[in-house]
């Protein structure tokens, strides 16, 4: 006598149950990586001083060597957001965090400009699939209600990782040299790999939208929940999102709303990173150059997206509740203040207060829009969509400090750089109205194709 086959819905187990020590620790280990993931990106800009002393080299340079990782970022995310809807996240994640904590290592030994340069861009490659793919993997585990969140917190660990970079080459730099900060962040970066590859949990969404391992989607589940009778017999479906179909196309990104979506989203997250990244990589150095002491600027840079990763936690809560328009806050404020410094208008017993503030707004703007940027994506290609999303927005990030450095060299005053960064956060935040408009609109709609992903704003 044949059993009848039972259907599990897995979207609405994950949709009614509460977080978990299953997702607590996934939200850890994520954490943890992003940390040496932020602390890489970062520590470029703290160690440059010491590696211009020592290499001699301009500020022309200096751009090419912080432009370097983050063109190769652009390519990594491509490469392996497409790699991990082919293969899966896990094995994804913890190739891209073994290789980018062995070339952190390696970087230590560069002995010359050129061997920077193609060690940060291959550093670089490999850091740039782990974000959205930290992130896909963890919203994929989690209530819609709660995606923005969830991704911010993580994200903490980026922003924790890029404010401990300035005290921590303060500290090491005097006594080992540059290379000891590499040292510090190579090995670190392969112990929390190891961490991945003990810990890391496959997506179970990704494996039901794809068909693939009913058994080890049955112990996801009783991982998830011990007192669940499901089996590897059970047929597993996800009622909220359509069945993939076929490979991966870029296409697949602009159908229905998201032809509108994709578009703002790309451009407003690489306005976000080039304001980010010119302030990542050029700040401790435009402050020493307005005569701050070398550690205080360092100092301050910290600060500044240390405390933006708070204020972008805090505003998550009303991304999930008012959708994408939460996220034209920061930016909205970020304008007058980089504005009032950029022309001088700030008592320079205010200065470095305000730039904390400036920086603080800046880096809440980019939480915003980077928490925004795979929701919109059916699991299918949720990992192609952040990273594609990610990766366009690197256009800034490598402009940033290339922009930068012709700033600087220009002749123009040094201050004059804060007022031409307000052009990013206006740009972000009229990108941020768009997208919620091109979801409300959606959501008005009386029809839907059959053959559209399912597109809900968190409004």
């Amino acid at each position: 006598m044949s059993t009848a086959v039972r259907t599990v819905d897995v979207s609405a187990i994950i949709s009614n149950r509460r977080l978990s020590g299953f997702n607590y620790g996934l939200i850890i280990v994520s954490w943890l990586i992003t940390v040496f993931d932020g602390f890489d990106m970062m520590m470029v800009s703290f160690t440059a001083p010491f590696m211009r002393d020592e290499f001699g080299l301009s500020k022309t340079m200096l751009g090419y060597v912080f432009s370097a990782g983050l063109f190769g970022m652009m390519l990594g995310g491509f490469f392996f957001s497409f790699l991990a809807d082919r293969i899966g996240r896990r094995p994804t994640i913890v190739l891209a965090a073994f290789t980018f904590g062995i070339l952190t290592t390696a970087t230590a030994f560069a002995a010359s400009y050129h061997a920077l340069l193609v060690l940060r861009f291959v550093d670089g490659f490999a850091i740039g699939g782990m974000l959205p793919l930290a992130w896909a993997l963890n919203i994929e585990f989690v209530p819609t209600r709660m995606r923005s969140t969830i991704v911010t917190i993580i994200m903490m660990g980026y922003s924790f990782g890029t404010a401990v970079a300035g005290p921590m080459t303060n500290w090491i730099a005097p006594h080992y040299g540059w290379q000891g900060v590499y040292l510090a962040g190579g090995v670190g970066t392969l112990i929390c790999a190891a961490a991945l590859w003990i810990r890391l949990p496959e997506s179970i969404r990704f494996l039901v939208t794809k068909g693939l391992k009913p058994a080890l989607v049955a112990k996801t589940l009783q991982r998830m929940d011990p007192g669940s009778e499901v089996s590897a017999a059970d047929r597993f479906i996800l009622s909220d999102e359509p069945k993939a179909q076929g490979e991966f196309r870029v296409s697949d990104l602009f159908v229905g709303n998201l032809a509108l979506i994709t578009p703002l989203l790309w451009l407003g997250y690489t306005a976000s990173s080039l304001a980010i990244y010119f302030s990542a990589s050029w700040g401790p150095i435009v402050l020493e150059s307005l005569q701050f002491p070398r550690s205080t600027s360092a100092l301050v840079a910290s600060l500044g997206g240390a405390m933006g990763a708070v204020a972008g936690l805090l505003l998550m809560r009303f991304t999930d509740r008012f959708g994408s328009r939460a996220v034209a806050f920061y930016p909205a404020i970020a304008i007058p203040v980089l504005l009032l410094q950029g022309f001088g208008l700030v008592p320079i017993g205010f200065f470095l207060a305000a730039n904390v503030a400036g920086m603080l707004l800046i880096s809440g703007g980019h939480f915003g829009i980077l928490s925004i940027a795979g929701i919109f994506y059916p699991s299918a290609i949720r990992a192609s969509g952040g990273g594609w999303a990610t990766s366009v927005a690197k256009v800034g990030g490598i402009l940033g400090p290339i922009v930068g450095a012709v700033v600087l060299s220009s002749g123009l005053p040094v201050i004059r750089s804060y007022a031409l960064l307000a052009v990013c956060p206006a740009i972000l935040f009229t990108c941020a109205f768009g997208i919620h408009f091109a979801v409300r609109g959606r959501e008005r709609s009386d029809e839907v194709d059959a053959g559209s992903p399912i597109v809900n704003d968190p409004a």
